[in-house]
């Protein structure tokens, strides 16, 4: 008999629950960007319309602008929805469906070869999984800030992200019959890197990493703020890259 399979613990489902609800509610002022979701719900739109696909059951995991809720709930009679933590390695997803939404999650899931599996499992018969996530290209600027924020001692203050090859190769060893994998780049433009976090805290994208690293002083604030600044253009503008990968498969 093989021992179990042991998932190393690198982020917090706790931690991605909380900085879930934060984005809810900030949301719920009607002033929180909402730009990657808005882009996510229009790339599912164009997939339904493309593959004519008919679903009268779905589920949808993620989200907390609500955009791809408002366009499922027109499309789908029965809309179920998850908490942003169902897809850890320990949940079991609550039915079968016809189609099944995640967005904004799969990147900060444990054991993501588990959550693709429990996507599977809980189509029907034909039954076609989308989702959507930030790609391994996401965010060169912040990265590169928050080295320098700390060039002798760096704490990991972003999670590692997935790529869109190991994305393709982890939706066939999941076992979809069919697996489609794009990927884009969004371009931003920021005046300054507050403006960047304020709305990566108002999509829940901020960090779940299990071990939380301590906070940065105000002198190591202000050499991420110089470096980030550093890449402006000559309107004072940084333009961030978010990479944006979508699957589809079918169960």
């Amino acid at each position: 008999m093989q021992p179990p399979v042991t998932v190393p613990r690198i982020f917090s489902p706790e931690r991605r629950r909380s900085r879930w609800q934060r984005a809810a509610a900030r949301q719920g002022t009607g002033h929180a960007a909402g730009f990657l979701f808005e882009v996510f719900a229009e790339e599912i739109e164009d997939r339904l319309g493309f593959i004519r696909h008919e679903a009268r059951t779905g589920l949808l995991i993620g989200d907390p602008s609500a955009q791809a809720a408002r366009l499922l709930e027109s499309r789908i009679p029965q809309l179920d929805y998850a908490s942003p933590v169902t897809l850890d390695e320990e949940a079991v997803l609550p039915g079968r469906y016809d189609l099944l939404v995640s967005l904004g999650l799969l990147d900060t899931v444990n054991d993501v070869p588990g959550a693709l599996l429990h996507i599977r499992h809980a189509l029907e018969a034909d039954g076609l999984a989308i989702i959507g996530l930030l790609g391994a290209g996401s965010l060169p600027a912040l990265r590169e800030a928050l080295y320098q924020a700390e060039p002798d001692r760096p704490a990991a203050r972003m999670h590692p992200m997935i790529d869109i090859r190991a994305a393709a190769a982890l939706m066939q060893r999941a076992g979809f019959r069919r697996q489609v994998a794009d990927h884009f780049p969004l371009k931003v433009r920021y005046g300054s890197l507050d403006r960047l976090v304020a709305d990566l805290r108002d999509q829940g994208l901020t960090n779940a990493l299990a071990s939380a690293p301590p906070p940065l002083g105000k002198a190591a604030v202000d050499r991420a703020r110089a470096a980030f600044l550093a890449r402006a253009d000559a309107d004072g503008k940084v333009t961030e890259t978010f990479e944006l990968i979508v699957l589809t498969g079918w169960g």
